[in-house]
This record gives structure tokens, sequence and C-alpha cells, in this order.
């Protein structure tokens, strides 16, 4: 049988007898020249609890290959977990690793020649980087989830990786003793697996079913429990299905594929990331998608779930009360998901939702009735105004009050930032303004998780603003705006703005503002002088050079124009 253009790997012609030599060398014999290669990309890594139990995984995987008829080849893929570089300069390696592990992976698979790719990752960038991967060589692909952590508890109380962040607020402002502080960051984390809540990897891999590129009900299984590595199995050989009849990503990703992927994230509560990574996925699948797109959707989904972050619950309790099946019927029963978008099993979303109940369980709080929605709305506003003409990203869960105007406290960079909450300098009312921390800027839109932490530590979560051009751990809630446009480095008006100058956030009006009149900004602007990079060799310094704008998703291969 033959597989497209993969099958040039292996023909049986002379010229190509060099190649099928090498392959003999691992493992293949004369029968196996006729099945397809399926490239097994590893994210396994013992260094974080997100993928150190990727590799029981790819071994189910690998097994359930072969058995359908196909031969694996498996290959590494880098990873950098945000929780362990969070406040380092190792923080500022993790968004770039998206677009490393996405050229790793279309460097391997079409550098080799694959007919498929199962993807294996835990950590926040592996998924819409292999997404991106599987969309820009349109190969037929499949994302298999790691799976979550289970809970940590302390004293009764559910911990995820973000406790210990907000404990070092709390410690410090004196309001937690010194045994609770030990004891949430000697159990916060307990065994593998992503973070607990809908932060950034779970809101990304759950998303990837809404998607359809991976199996609806997978993503929110726990990664030690053994329906974890079952799914994986099944994976493999529904992707096997789907080399032999040639379903390629760009059949599944699509302008309405991803409305449905968005509309899970706003009715799940997801991270602000997800803007992001999906700008990144529609560009590379040749897909129309603007910022703009997500506001559209926000204005008509309204968040369902009450978790983690700003909720009370983590992803193994979402999966008990029904997961993102259960979500998605919901939303798929009020228009408000297209049914018809093809999956990678080749069924449609609506034909795999047939058996998933119409409502959510009355015994179960996790997942609310429509009528009774967290918020009426969805939670990642798209905000503009003279402070960010191409747009940032609100984050508007969890608090109590949606506008707020106050002095800015400015910083030019995160660490300079934290050192002032620690110290007990930001007041209720002010808001703070972290720049120089973009795309190009940073580089590589840090995080904020340590100083949006630390202020919901001191209890500040409500009253303090904070607006950057990097971005924010899925993690994070409170008063916080991320990826201002265009960022400080390229002269954006964020760079402009001065200690003390009046700010508006503004939810209501979808508005950010600095309060300043154009001619003084004017002349701020013709003083402006851009800083030097930060870095001149290296992956850093070459990301510099290539990024976009985050209005764009922060990409470095952008279509010529």
């Amino acid at each position: 049988m033959s597989y497209n253009r993969r099958s040039q790997l292996i023909t049986h012609g002379v010229a190509r007898s060099p190649n099928r030599a090498m392959l003999r060398a691992v493992g293949f014999g004369d029968a196996d020249f006729d099945k397809p290669i399926i490239g097994v990309a590893n994210g396994h890594s013992t260094m974080n609890p997100c993928n150190a139990g990727i590799q029981p995984l790819v071994d189910r995987a690998m097994v359930a290959l072969k058995q359908a008829g196909a031969m694996p080849q498996v290959f590494g893929i880098p990873t950098v977990t945000d929780g362990i570089g969070m406040g380092t300069e190792g923080m500022k390696y993790s968004l770039v690793s998206r677009e490393v592990i996405a050229d790793a992976i279309e460097v391997a698979v079409n550098g080799q020649r694959m007919d498929g790719v199962l993807v294996a990752g835990g950590c926040d960038k592996n998924m819409p980087a292999a997404i991106m991967a599987m969309a820009r060589m349109n190969v037929p692909g499949i994302f298999v989830y790691a799976g979550t952590i289970k809970p940590g508890h302390w004293k009764g109380q559910a911990l995820t990786i973000v406790s210990p962040f907000e404990a070092v607020g709390a410690f410090m402002a004196g309001k937690m003793s010194k045994e609770d502080y030990d004891g949430i960051e000697r159990n916060a984390c307990p065994g593998v697996g992503a973070c607990g809540g809908m932060y950034t990897a779970n809101t990304m891999s759950s998303s990837f079913e809404a998607l359809g590129m991976s199996l609806l009900g997978s993503s929110q299984l726990a990664s030690p429990d053994p329906e974890k590595a079952d799914s994986a199995a099944l994976s493999a050989t529904v992707l096997v299905e789907a080399v032999k009849v040639d379903r390629k990503p760009r059949d599944i990703i699509t302008r309405k594929s991803i409305e449905n992927a968005i509309s899970l994230v706003m009715a799940t509560g997801g991270s602000t990331n997800a803007v992001l990574h999906y700008l990144a996925i529609a560009s590379a699948a040749g897909v129309e998608w603007t910022i703009d797109d997500f506001e559209r959707i926000r204005k008509r989904v309204p968040v369902l779930c009450d978790l983690k972050p700003s909720g009370r619950y983590v992803a193994v309790d979402f999966n008990a009360a029904g997961g993102v099946p259960q979500v998605l019927r919901m939303l798929l029963d009020r228009g408000l998901v297209h049914g018809d978008c093809v999956t990678i099993t080749g069924r449609t979303l609506a034909d795999e939702l047939a058996t998933t109940p119409r409502e959510p369980r009355g015994d179960q709080d996790v997942i609310r009735p429509f009528e009774k929605p967290m918020y009426a709305h969805g939670h990642l506003a798209i905000l503009r105004g003279n402070l960010a003409p191409e747009g940032c990203v609100a984050k508007i869960t969890g608090i109590k009050h949606l506008a707020i105007t106050g002095p800015a406290r400015v910083f030019d960079s995160e660490p300079q930032c934290l050192e002032a909450i620690l110290a007990g300098k930001i007041r209720a009312g002010d808001v703070i303004v972290i720049r120089y921390e973009g795309p190009k800027g940073g580089p590589g839109m840090q995080e904020m998780l340590a100083p949006t932490s630390a202020l919901i530590g001191q209890g500040l979560g409500d009253s303090v603003g904070l607006i950057t051009d990097g971005r924010f751990s899925g993690g994070t809630w409170g008063h916080v705006v991320g990826h201002v446009a265009p960022e400080a480095q390229v002269g954006g008006t964020i760079a402009l703005i001065e200690e003390g100058d009046s700010i508006t956030i503004d939810a209501n009006r979808l508005a950010i503002e600095l309060d300043v009149d154009d001619a003084t900004l004017a002349g701020r602007r013709a003083r402006w002088r851009p800083p030097e990079p930060r870095y001149t060799q290296g992956v850093l310094a070459k990301y510099t050079r290539l990024v976009s704008t985050a209005s764009k998703g922060a990409i470095t291969d952008r279509p010529q124009e």
C-alpha cells in the first residue's frame, strides 16, 4: 500500500535500497516496508511532573500502532516547564519553546518522510506547538495529552501549583504561618501530571477535544490512572485509520472548529494563553482568524464551570462531573458549537456527542446548568484604546469590579515589580505596569504569575490593576490585562507611561486608556528611544528578530505577505 509522498522513503526501486538498509537496522523486515511509518513525538521529561508520566503513554501507543499495522518510530521533543522557570531568566524560554517544538516536529516528520504523527505532551507549550506543526505539514496527526495532576492537600484544602505562589504573598504579608507556608509547598504537587486547574495545559488539551484533534473525553483524565494509557492506545489506533484514509489536519482545523475550541475555552473559564495560541494555530492552518473573533465568541458563550484559578474545583473534579463532552453537548444543543465539524475519528462532533447527556448531573456543581452559569458571558475580554491599539486580553472572572482607574506604578521588568509588591509598596487602587516583557522586549512574554499571585496572597487581587505587554499564567486571576500591543520594545504607548499617570481599565466598555492628552504623548514619543536588545546571540536573539506582535500570535513563521 502506498502512503502519499512519505512512501518515497521506502519505495522498492533500486535507488531507495540504502534507505531500506538503514531502516532494517532499526527493526524493519521485508513485510514492514508496505506499512505506514508513524512518528511518535515523545515529550517525556523527568525534569517536571507535567511530562514525567508520558513514557508509559508512549509505550502503550507504540504497541497499539504496531497492532494496527503501522511501523511507529519514536523521537524526542524538548520541553520547558513554566512552573519551574517562573520568575527566572529561564521563563523567557517558555513561549520560545513553542516555536522550537513545532519546528522540531516538522523537521523530524518531514525530514524522515513519515506518514503520520502522534504527539504526546504535557506542558503548556507542547500542545499548541504540536497542533501548529501538524497544521503546517498537513500530515495526519493526533495529540495525546499527558493528563492532569491530582490535587494536593493541606489541612483539608485542595492544592494546585498556584497555591505555593499565592502562599508567598500571604506569608510575606504576615497572613500565613510558617507551618502552613511549608505545608503548602511540600504538598501542592503529589505526583505526575500537568497543573490541575483550568490553567493553560488543561485549557489547551480540553480545547483540542472541541477542535477535533484529540479524542473526546481524553483530556481531563489523571496522568497516573490506567484510563489515560488506554486513551493513548485508542488514539494510536484512530490515527492509523486516519492515515489510511488520508484524513489531514486541515480537513479538521477550520474556522468553524476553531470557533468550537474557543467556545469551550470560554465555557470552562480557560487561560488567557488560549488567545495567543489559537492565533498561532490559525495562522499555521491558513485559517482567517483575528483577535476580535475571541470577543465575538465571548459575548455569546457563558462561563459554565466553577474551576480554578478563580473557581473551586480542579480538572479531576471536572472530568468526574462529565468533563468536556458534557459542556460541548450543552453548547451544541443551544447552537453555540458547530456539530457538523469532522473530528480525527472521521465522525462529526455531533455524532461523537450523541450519547452524552443533554444536561449536567444534579449531584455535582462543577458544571452549572446553562440557565444558571457562573457568568453570563465569557471571561476573556479583548480591550482596546490608546494604550493598546492592536488590542489586549483581560481575564474578568473572580473579580467584583470590572473597572478601575488609578495611578500608574511603572516597572521595566517583572523582577522589579515583584520586589516592590513583596516590600509592601503597592497599595489598593494602584495600576501596576510591567513593560519591556513582550515578544521582542522580554523576549518571550514571561508569565506574571509571581507578581499576580503575590497580590492575591496580600489580599489585593480585586483592588489593584496590572497591565503588561507580557502574558499571564493560566493560574492567574485578578484585575489583570496582558498581551498589550504594540509592545514597549517597538514603541507602543505602554512605553510612554510615566509614574503616577492615570490609567483606566474598563472591561464593561472593553476599554483601556492612558489618561494623558495627545500632545503630551506626542512629546514623550519624540523623546523615546528603543532599548538595546537584551540578547544578541542564540535562540532568544533569533526569536527577537523573527517574532510577530502578540496580536498575531507571537509567531516566528509568518507567511510571506
